[in-house]
C-alpha cells in the first residue's frame, strides 16, 4: 500500500473515531502528521476538535507532533488546551513536556490556562466569537469517569475543564502550587467526579511528601465543609492506592479521631468511607458508634466500616440485623453485602435482597443483582429473584442475573442468556460472559451473544 493511500485511510480512521485502526495504520507507516484535506490541518487537530482522546493518544503514540506551528500561529497542544477537555489535553501534552518545551512556551501555556480558568468558558467564548446570546450547555463525561460542562456559543465549543488543565500543567512543569490554592480550585465545584476535583487529588497523590500531606491534613479543620470533604476523599484515595505507605497508620488514626468530632453529615459519611479503606483497631467501635446516626448517609458508611472490620461481635451482628431493616434502601443494600460474609446473617440478608429486587429501586438494581449473584445462599428464593431480574430494562442487570443463575447451574440459565441480548464491544474478557460461555459449552448449546466464542 502506498504512503498516500495509508494517509488517506488514516484520515478516514481519525474522522470516524477508530483508535484501533489509527494505531494499526501508523504501525504500517502512515504519517502521524498527515493533513486533513478539508481543513489542511494535521489530523491531531481533528481528534482534538472531536474531543476524541483515544484517537489523539493513538496519534501521539505514533509520533504526532503536538508543537507544530499552524497557520494561525497556534499548535495542536494549544488547541487541546483551548478545548477545555483535561482528557484530550493529557493525551496531547506528550512525554516530558518540561524538558521538551522552552520556558517561554511553558509560561504562555500556563498563562493561557489560567486566563481560561479565571475568565470562565462562557465569557471566553464571547471574547473569541463576539456572540452575546446565551450559551448552550450540556454535561458530558470527560475521560473514563469524570464529568465536565460543555458550552457552545457563536459556532465554537469549549469544555469547562481549565482548572484541571492548569493543575495538570503545574504538575508537569513541577510548579509547587500551594496546597491550599489547589484545594480551593478543587472545591470550586464540590463534586468528587468533577474533573477539577479529580485533577487536584491526583496531583497531591503524585506530590506526596510530608510537607504536602501535613498541609492537606490541616484542611480538615477548615470551616468550609467542602474543604473537609476533599481531605476525606483524598485520604480515601490514599487508602486505596497507597494502603501500604509508611504514613498509613497515621492516616487511619487521624480518620478514627476525626470520626468522633465531625458534625457535618456529608463530611462524616466521607470520613467513614475513607476509614473503611484502612486497617485500625477501632474499626468495629467506630462503625457501631454511627450505625444509628440520624443521617442515612452516615448510616450507610457506618455499615461499610462494619463490613470492613474483621470483628463479628454480637453487637456488630445486632447492628447489621437492624440495618437490614433500615428506612433507606441504600443502607439496607450495604447491610446485605456485609451480612453475606456472616453465616448468622446470610439468610436474612438474602431475604432483604429479594425484596430489594422487587422494589422500585431502579438505581440500586445493578448492585442488588450483583449481591444476589455472588450470594452464598443457594435457596430457590434467591434463584427466583435473579430470574425475575431478567425482565429489567438494563442489560447489565440482566447479565448479572444470568451470571448468578449460571453459577447455580439453574435450568433457566439458557433462557437467561437469551434474555441478556446482544453484547457490544468491551465484554470480551468479562468474567460474567466467560461463565455464560462455559455454561453454554458444557451444555452443548449454541452461543448467541455477539461476543465471539474465542474471545469470551
Amino acid at each position: 500500500m502506498t504512503g498516500s493511500e495509508l494517509d488517506r485511510r488514516l484520515v478516514s480512521a481519525v474522522l470516524s473515531g477508530d483508535a484501533d485502526a489509527v494505531g494499526d495504520l501508523l504501525h504500517e507507516g502512515a504519517d502521524p502528521n498527515a493533513p486533513d484535506p478539508e481543513r489542511g490541518l494535521p489530523v491531531l487537530c481533528a481528534a482534538v476538535a472531536a474531543y476524541d482522546e483515544s484517537v489523539a493518544e493513538a496519534l501521539m503514540d505514533g509520533g504526532a507532533d503536538p508543537d507544530r506551528e499552524l497557520p494561525d500561529g497556534s499548535t495542536p497542544l494549544w488547541r487541546a488546551l483551548d478545548s477545555g477537555s483535561p482528557a484530550v489535553f493529557e493525551s496531547v501534552l506528550g512525554k516530558e513536556p518540561r524538558l521538551r518545551l522552552p520556558e517561554p512556551e511553558r509560561e504562555r501555556l500556563l498563562a493561557r490556562a489560567r486566563s481560561w480558568y479565571e475568565t470562565g468558558p462562557v465569557e471566553g467564548l464571547r471574547r473569541r466569537t463576539g456572540a452575546r446570546g446565551p450559551a448552550v450547555w450540556v454535561r458530558v463525561t470527560d475521560g473514563d469517569y469524570d464529568w465536565v460542562d460543555q458550552y457552545a456559543l457563536g459556532g465554537l465549543v469549549v469544555r469547562a475543564g481549565h482548572g484541571a488543565i492548569l493543575t495538570s500543567l503545574e504538575w508537569s512543569f513541577r510548579i509547587p502550587t500551594p496546597v491550599g490554592e489547589l484545594i480551593d480550585r478543587a472545591v470550586r465545584i464540590p463534586d468528587e467526579e468533577h474533573v477539577d476535583w479529580s485533577a487536584v487529588w491526583l496531583t497531591l497523590m503524585r506530590r506526596h511528601c510530608e510537607e504536602v500531606l501535613s498541609a492537606t491534613l490541616a484542611q480538615r479543620d477548615h470551616p468550609d465543609p467542602r474543604h473537609r470533604r476533599f481531605v476525606a476523599d483524598y485520604l480515601r484515595a490514599r487508602g486505596i492506592i497507597a494502603c501500604d505507605s509508611p504514613s498509613a497508620e497515621r492516616e487511619s488514626g487521624i480518620l478514627a479521631e476525626w470520626a468522633t468530632q465531625e458534625t457535618d453529615g456529608a463530611v462524616l459519611a466521607k470520613v467513614l468511607d475513607a476509614f473503611a479503606e484502612y486497617e485500625h483497631p477501632d474499626m468495629e467501635a467506630t462503625g457501631l458508634r454511627h450505625a444509628a446516626h440520624p443521617d442515612p448517609r452516615v448510616r450507610l458508611r457506618a455499615t461499610t466500616v462494619l463490613d470492613a472490620s474483621e470483628a463479628r461481635s454480637p453487637e456488630t451482628r445486632t447492628a447489621l440485623l437492624t440495618l437490614l431493616g433500615d428506612p433507606d434502601a441504600r443502607v439496607r443494600l450495604e447491610a446485605c453485602r456485609a451480612g453475606q460474609r456472616d453465616d448468622a446473617l446470610l439468610a436474612p440478608a438474602a431475604e432483604e435482597l429479594a425484596r430489594l429486587a422487587e422494589g422500585p429501586y431502579e438505581q440500586l438494581r445493578g448492585g442488588v443483582a450483583e449481591a444476589l449473584a455472588s450470594s452464598r445462599d443457594r435457596t430457590p428464593a434467591v434463584a427466583d429473584a435473579l430470574a425475575a431480574l431478567l425482565a429489567d430494562g438494563n442489560q447489565l442487570v440482566r447479565l448479572e442475573a444470568a451470571y448468578g443463575l449460571a453459577l447455580r447451574d439453574d435450568p433457566r440459565t439458557g433462557e437467561a442468556i437469551e434474555r441478556v441480548g446482544p453484547l457490544g464491544v468491551g465484554f470480551e474478557h468479562d468474567h460474567r460472559v466467560n461463565a455464560l460461555w462455559d455454561w453454554n459449552h458444557d451444555n452443548n448449546r449454541p452461543w448467541r451473544l455477539s461476543v465471539g466464542a474465542g474471545d469470551a
